[in-house]
């Protein structure tokens, strides 16, 4: 069956601790004006039926984006596979209705419009049970579609296996790879640095999209 948007949950992954940026959280830092994180949820939002934030530590200081916040349901913070499990547990409390999940990065600015057509297209395909993005031939692992039936899966490997990297449980499973083009500018850039947010500010200012 096709994948529709109301099939999906959109999970906007913001767990990780920004050391690289000197701390607090990177999805706040404002880009032209405003947080990056209003980027990312303008450029996701029509592609999903509901969106949630994967966030730790005290949720108010999202309020003003009217998100549900949901905080790792593993402890000790084990990286973003954590994520991954906490949007498919909170899709099957809060969203039954939805039988996958896309992840994107918060740090991530540009990302794609048609992210969902792309890796749902990828999927059907191949055949596959899941799929990441890719960009100049380097993949995306976190930026995915994600059945939700995997969630005992991926719950044993983290804390049974020890797994943490991302590419070490997918490798589970048949992974479809949706390729896009880094030209003019790569739609999974990262904003990791303060120098990165120049670089982000430049590309908004030139409309280098």
């Amino acid at each position: 069956m096709p994948i529709e948007r109301g099939d999906i949950v959109g999970v906007l992954l913001a767990g990780g601790q920004s050391r690289r940026m000197g701390g607090g959280d990177k999805s706040l830092r404002n880009l032209v004006g405003r947080p990056i994180l209003s980027h990312v949820i303008e450029r996701i939002r029509g592609q999903v039926g509901r969106l949630v934030l994967n966030a730790n530590g005290d949720p108010e200081r999202f309020s003003d984006f009217g998100l549900p916040v949901a905080p790792d349901v593993v402890e000790g913070q084990p990286g973003p596979l954590a994520g991954v499990l906490t949007g498919m547990r909170w899709a099957m409390q809060h969203a039954p209705e939805a039988s996958w999940i896309l992840t994107v990065a918060t740090d991530a600015p540009f990302v794609p419009t048609d992210i969902v057509a792309r890796l749902a297209a990828a999927i059907e395909a191949e055949d596959a049970e899941l799929a990441c993005a890719s960009s100049g031939g380097r993949r995306h692992p976190v930026i995915g579609l994600w059945p939700v039936r995997l969630a005992e899966n991926l719950h044993g490997a983290i804390e049974q296996d020890d797994i943490r990297k991302v590419d070490l449980w997918t490798a589970r499973f048949k992974l479809a790879v949706a390729e896009f083009s880094e030209k003019p500018t790569d739609p999974f850039f990262n904003v990791n640095r303060p120098d990165d947010l120049e670089a982000a500010e430049r590309v908004c200012q030139q409309g280098a999209l």
